[in-house]
């Protein structure tokens, strides 16, 4: 019987549901506890113990994937984004990655869009005035004044893009693949390099992976050539934004505000600087949030470990039905 380690935080809560699929398929289940992701030191004390992972953001690195050797065939990554984990010592050890791309661009694009409309319509802003006993008029403005610029084109930002032009704004991209032809012309994009990106928005969204041409994309020298009073958003992945930088953008009045789902550390330290700032809006890297896309991908992230497995899931869905 083969053993499978289910360390992914969105699963946990509900693995009582998913035991009976796992016994279906003749799987037992390590579950450790985990607040947000396993770091090295605690995989290592299950290294050798599993066949199969259902992980979220935990960090297996090369140490882990050699000491899971030679039991470890497949990590399921619950979503899209797999940089925390070594895809070359998983090629080198024959370890299938596999995940669900296009997970969550629905919440995501959503996401941001709530945040654009946030600091526009400056409603949080407005809501403490009152509650604090004020009458202040906060000057806003419309979206079809502002022009927004998406760092990485693909899923997500299409879909932020596209509800962006529902609104009028001038829309600016920057990515370093070629773009299909038919979506700019379409959607009125003006694919620019980085700095004219910067310059030029009002609203700018991190919506790239997380990759060595990524990792601090955005810091001291790219934040040099924002348009002052600028609004960085990021629903991303934290590292792509060195946080030192902006938080020096944010303190010097180059950027206006910031909309953070995402952070180099996570859970973001009680101590950091973005914590006691008015002008930033923070998430605890919730911007996937949603029943139907959770759903999707529970079951997404289960049928990509059985076939990592080689285990026949052709009756999935029926034992799907067979639960609710």
């Amino acid at each position: 019987m083969k053993t499978v380690l289910l360390s992914a935080p969105y699963m946990i809560p509900y693995v009582e549901r998913f035991r009976p699929v796992f016994s279906h398929y003749g799987l037992n289940l390590i579950v450790p506890e985990v607040l947000e992701r396993m770091e090295e030191d605690h995989l290592l004390q299950h290294a050798g113990q599993f066949d199969g992972a259902i992980c979220g953001d935990d960090r297996y690195t090369a140490k882990v994937m050699e000491a899971c050797q030679p039991r470890l065939k497949v990590i399921s990554k619950w979503g899209t984004g797999i940089d925390s984990l070594d895809q070359k010592a998983a090629a080198r050890w024959g370890i299938q990655i596999r995940n669900t791309p296009n997970a969550f661009t629905l919440p995501v694009s959503d996401s941001v869009l709530g945040y654009m409309l946030a600091f526009a319509r400056r409603q949080p802003w407005m809501d403490a005035e009152m509650k604090a006993g004020n009458w202040e008029k906060l000057m806003g403005r419309s979206l079809s004044e502002c022009t927004l610029g998406v760092i990485g084109v693909g899923n997500v930002g299409k879909a932020v893009l596209r509800r962006a032009r529902a609104f009028g704004m001038r829309l600016l991209g920057n990515d370093i693949r070629p773009i299909e032809p038919d979506f700019i012309v379409e959607q009125g994009v003006e694919m620019v390099s980085l700095a004219v990106l910067m310059a030029q928005s009002d609203f700018i969204s991190v919506n790239c992976d997380l990759n060595p041409t990524s990792y601090h994309l955005i810091n001291d020298a790219s934040l040099a050539n924002v348009k002052r009073g600028a609004v960085l958003i990021n629903t991303a992945r934290g590292p792509i934004v060195e946080e030192a930088a902006l938080v020096r953008a944010l303190q010097d009045g180059r950027l206006g505000g910031a909309g953070m789902d995402v952070f180099e550390v996570e859970p973001l330290p009680l101590d950091s600087a973005l914590r006691q700032m008015s002008q930033v809006m923070l998430a605890p890297h919730n911007s996937n949030s949603s029943p139907s896309a959770w759903e999707r991908v529970h079951w997404n992230t289960i049928r990509n470990l059985l076939l990592g497995l080689e285990i026949n899931c052709e009756d999935l869905d029926e034992v799907r039905a067979s639960l609710s």
